[in-house]
């Protein structure tokens, strides 16, 4: 079902239609993981960010830890896109966020809180053209964790170039500048949210991000939810995320 079908009405109106195309799929293992980490290679090579590999397959150790979901989304039973979520909390702190950021977000995990860390969004060039809705339905996932999870913390490790959209959906807010990552040939940023002080906030500007617990549990029930602890602001980087 293309986007086109829901014309006329407002894009956030057409966002909530289009959870009804999309199937959206925890993958754990088979031929749906490496279709997965096929998607990314072409993405992240297509947009400069690796180089070209004669395995034509992106994955790192990441992908196997415990506190790791990798979703699908498919459409008419097509992989449309993905993501990755990590969920960083003292029992589980390992995080691709830990490897550049950890100055920052070392403390956080120190004092009990839990960090939602959603990477490796990639999504299919025509799948993209075909439904401008689907980067919107792609990184839902990362905040259906931060509800899950209660999370204090949600991130966005991005390039510089993608911020103003994550600061449009979710009011995410820099925290440093640009830094290197491993295995990547553009630097990433650090972007923030107080999850519990905007959340509200951010469903009522945008009714798609709502969720049952049944979907939540559906999604991410393998490892139980766990208990907020307010955060405690920290003079520098994350006085600015609590906004």
């Amino acid at each position: 079902m293309a986007s086109t079908a829901l014309a006329g009405r407002s894009f956030s109106e057409r966002l909530v239609d289009f959870l009804d195309v999309i199937d959206c799929r925890p993958i754990d293992d088979g031929e749906e993981r490496e279709a997965v980490f096929r998607l990314r290679y072409d993405a992240y090579v297509r947009e400069g960010a690796i180089p070209l590999s004669f395995s034509k397959r992106f994955t790192d150790p990441y992908d196997d830890a415990p506190n790791a979901w990798i979703f699908g989304i498919y459409i008419e039973d097509q992989l449309a896109s993905s993501i990755r979520v990590h969920v960083a909390s003292p029992e589980h702190p390992d995080a691709p966020c830990m490897t550049v950021f950890s100055d920052l977000l070392g403390p956080e995990i120190a004092r009990g809180h839990s960090i939602v860390d959603p990477t490796r969004f990639v999504a299919d060039q025509t799948m993209a053209r075909l439904h401008p809705e689907l980067p919107y339905a792609t990184v839902r996932m990362g905040f259906l964790a931060s509800e899950y999870f209660d999370a204090d913390i949600g991130l966005a490790t991005v390039r510089a170039e993608h911020q103003a959209f994550y600061k449009r959906l979710f009011g995410l807010k820099p925290l440093c500048e640009p830094r290197d990552y491993p295995s990547l040939m553009k630097p990433i940023s650090l972007m923030a949210i107080h999850y519990p002080t905007v959340r509200e906030g951010i469903m009522a500007r945008y009714p798609f991000l709502r969720s049952t617990e049944r979907e939540r549990a559906a999604l991410f029930g393998r490892m139980p939810a766990m208990p907020s602890v307010p955060l405690v602001p920290q003079p520098a980087a994350f006085e600015a995320a609590r906004g």
